[in-house]
């Protein structure tokens, strides 16, 4: 929100300089963000005097260009070349002087040298008012007046305002603040607590009055909870034209660009008190009345912006007896809106409902300065003023008169918060005594109004205005900000607590396996848990049903939570491959959301993505590609880190897999994982294979809380390696041969690993062959050749017995 320090000080006396100002206001808890300057004429015409030209000649080489003498004050006449078909001797005309910075139409800057023009020396320039800044003509030269004197500043003969603009971080609940008079009102509040006692300088409207009753234009409100006040004025025999320099340059200092005299006021009231306004050409007013209700749903509207928007049949409009005319609250219609032709107006000036506001402005993508604040929550109690204010503008900037009473619907009076403060509270929140007279002040400084103080604390009542000030506590936020954070002292003792947890807990089991990943070369991922409903239709896992929907979306492609991390993980893969980055491990912590009839279900998982090589290409470290047997490798070791062992896999059914697998313990699932078929993949623009991994995090912690660690001794005695070359049906898996070798010898092998697959020539169809390593270890003695050799023929035997296979 830009804020001009020029117009602030028409509210409120400021002695302080901006940057002082600035600290003041973000101590009070509208944080400044930045100051910059603003200038009515960019540059400020610094160089640009006044010259008077003592001769002008033809040039000679050139039939458009003049050569001239001029004085600009120095006692030295220069020489400067000019164009203008009117430059002549005896004028006094603006000169940019050498080293003069000027601006073009864009802003871009342009200095003034020193030149030569077709073999004439040149030192200045003879300027144009649109060069300068002070208008758009440029037919030639501006002629001054004679009575000048060469050497005057040209900035002293017109009014150019020098301003400092306030960039504030507006936070949402701050809606009191939300304009000039808001802002001032605050910095009342805060120069009284530093000592420096000021008033506030309301606009005067003491001199409206209506000056005929020819032009009523009742108002019908269809829904008293949608609309709790409207106001509606008219005037008449008004002329369009261009607003004055003051006006046009404080709507220029806060980035809005001027109209006209009747749309510029106002956006300048809406910006001085937070009231918008809108302003309808009379005569396109059908059957002259103004009705605010809602349209059936599907109704074309189009708005000022030339875009036919289709309503929903929440939306509130403001509508004549034939057609809407603008979506209450938020946008104008192209059919109803003010122009050069337009001689009667009708101005409104309302309060609206903030979350009808709110929702109509999302649901059509607008953000305008109206929505803006009656989304957030305006004062309902200055509706008429701030009408009697624009209609006295619009009165002395485009004449006209007031022909008709303001209208003013409102149906249940919006009234004070009350609010009882005890000082017990305070202090313990505060965490000192604070003088109960300082809090008495500080609380009227901000109308709170203090109905009865007794020894326990005081009666309050809140206006309407300060929507975020409904507790005790917020009230207590409000003394705060004004006393001054800064002011509060430190305690001399610091108490602390410490809680009693687990090594179990989530948050300490979830340090623990991203420490790992990161030590394996992850990168963790932090998605949005809000997505595109399209994306339940990527599976058929996946039901529309079962999403759970935002009641106030902020597009439609955050409009749901997420049934699956899949999807927001792909995003991320398709981003990081758009730029480049090729070779990709990530893991994310987070959460699922489903609605069942029987509720509403929020899970918590881990997911694993790997896209590329499994590390970065070296000389010393040849590429190779990520596979599935490296995320199941991934995988085993999170579980066995947890002291999840044991595990059993199968098959996965699922339409996001091309191939894929189950681990589990005992009957609980506890992770799917696989390769994403293409067809998935093509909806997010990725061309290479990616792994996905979807832990059950919930199921994942529960296991692993009842499993015992157990801590030994490296045993000092020397394992021993057998190998098998082992002839198999391709049926069978190396899982197989894993849980028949140790349920054969429980107590002295170590590990089992397959260290070489073979499938092709010289063997059998349908077989395959598997080179598979035994580690065998007694840990309190050496193992002999006897003892190793009975239990490889019984490893044999039972190999051949139930897998039929053969030793090669």
């Amino acid at each position: 929100m830009k804020i001009s320090y020029n117009w602030l000080k028409q509210f409120i006396k400021i002695d302080r300089t901006p940057e002082e100002t600035g600290e003041l206001l973000t101590d009070l808890g509208l944080e400044v963000e930045g100051i910059h300057t603003f200038q009515s004429v960019k540059g400020g015409l610094k160089g640009v005097v006044i010259g008077e030209v003592l001769t002008c000649e033809q040039h000679e080489n050139a039939d458009r260009l003049k050569v001239t003498r001029v004085d600009i004050g120095n006692g030295e006449p220069v020489q400067i070349v000019c164009g203008a078909p009117n430059v002549a001797a005896g004028q006094k005309v603006p000169v940019a002087t050498v080293g003069t910075t000027l601006y073009d139409e864009t802003g871009t800057p342009w200095e003034i040298k020193k030149s030569k023009i077709r073999g004439e020396s040149s030192h200045g320039m003879i300027c144009a008012e649109d060069e300068l800044g002070l208008g758009k003509s440029h037919d030639g030269i501006m002629i001054m007046n004679k009575e000048l004197v060469p050497g005057t500043p040209v900035a002293k003969l017109f009014e150019i305002e020098d301003d400092h603009i306030f960039e504030i971080g507006l936070t949402p609940n701050r809606a009191d603040a939300m304009s000039h008079w808001g802002v001032a009102r605050d910095l009342k509040a805060g120069f009284q607590q530093q000592g420096d006692i000021q008033e506030l300088i309301t606009p005067s409207v003491s001199s409206f009055h209506v000056d005929s009753r020819n032009l009523r234009i009742p108002v019908k409100i269809h829904n008293a909870d949608l609309v709790p006040r409207y106001c509606g004025i008219t005037l008449s025999d008004i002329k369009i034209a261009e607003s004055p320099k003051w006006l046009q340059n404080r709507l220029k200092a806060i980035g809005i660009t001027p109209k006209n005299n009747v749309v510029d006021v106002t956006n300048y009231v809406m910006h001085e008190l937070g009231q918008p306004l809108h302003a309808f050409d009379a005569a396109k007013i059908a059957g002259n009345e103004i009705h605010v209700k809602t349209l059936p749903a599907g109704t074309k509207f189009i708005t000022l912006d030339e875009v036919e928007r289709e309503l929903h049949e929440e939306d509130l409009m403001i509508c004549d007896t034939e057609k809407p005319l603008a979506i209450a609250g938020v946008f104008g219609g192209t059919g109803s809106g003010v122009s050069d032709e337009t001689t009667s107006l009708f101005i409104e000036s309302a309060y609206f409902n903030p979350v009808t506001v709110r929702k109509t402005a999302k649901r059509h993508g607008l953000n305008t300065d109206a929505s803006f604040r009656y989304e957030r929550g305006i004062d309902p109690n200055i509706t008429d003023y701030a009408i009697k204010r624009a209609a006295l503008l619009i009165q002395e900037l485009a004449g006209g008169t007031v022909t008709s009473d303001i209208d003013d619907y409102y149906s249940k009076k919006i009234e004070d918060f009350p609010v009882f403060l005890t000082y017990d509270k305070i202090n313990s929140l505060v965490g000192q005594n604070l003088d109960r007279e300082t809090i008495k002040s500080i609380l009227t400084s901000l109308e709170i109004r203090v109905n009865n103080v007794t020894e326990t604390g005081m009666g309050l009542t809140i206006p309407p205005y300060r929507v975020d000030v409904k507790r005790e506590a917020d009230v207590i936020e409000e003394i705060l900000r004004v006393y001054g954070y800064n002011n509060i002292e430190f305690g001399e003792k610091i108490n602390a607590s410490v809680a009693n947890s687990t090594r179990f807990e989530d948050y300490k089991l979830q340090n623990l396996i991203a420490d790992q990943l990161t030590g394996q070369g992850f990168f963790e991922t932090m998605a949005n848990s809000l997505t595109t409903p399209m994306h339940a239709a990527l599976s058929e896992q996946l039901k529309e049903e079962h999403s759970v929907k935002m009641l106030n979306p902020l597009s439609q492609d955050l409009s749901v939570l997420r049934q699956s991390l899949l999807f927001s993980g792909l995003e991320a893969v398709s981003y990081n491959l758009n730029r480049k980055r090729n070779d990709l491990k990530f893991f994310e912590f987070g959460k699922t959301y489903h609605q069942f009839d029987s509720g509403k279900l929020e899970n918590k998982h881990l997911s694993i993505f790997i896209s590329g090589n499994r590390a970065s290409e070296s000389w010393n470290n040849p590429l190779k590609k990520s596979d599935f047997f490296y995320l199941k490798g991934v995988l085993t070791t999170v579980l066995e880190r947890l002291g999840i062992s044991d595990l059993k896999s199968s098959p996965v059914k699922s339409d996001v897999f091309s191939e894929g697998m189950i681990l589990s313990f005992n009957k609980t699932r506890l992770v799917e994982f696989g390769v994403i078929k293409k067809k998935i993949l093509k909806n997010f623009d990725i061309e290479q294979e990616v792994l996905f991994a979807d832990f059950r995090w919930d199921e994942v912690i529960a296991i692993a809380k009842e499993q015992s660690m157990k801590f030994r001794e490296i045993s000092k005695f020397q394992p021993v390696r057998r190998d098998f070359a082992l002839l198999l049906d391709n049926s069978v898996s190396f899982e197989d041969i894993y849980h028949i070798a140790f349920k054969t010898e429980q107590n002295l092998l170590k590990n089992v690993n397959l260290f070489d697959v073979y499938e092709g020539n010289n063997l059998p169809e349908g077989k395959k062959s598997y080179a598979v390593s035994f580690i065998l270890q007694d840990e309190k003695k050496t193992l002999t050749d006897k003892q190793i050799d009975k239990i490889m023929n019984k490893l044999q035997q039972n190999f051949e017995k139930q897998l039929g296979a053969e030793l090669r």
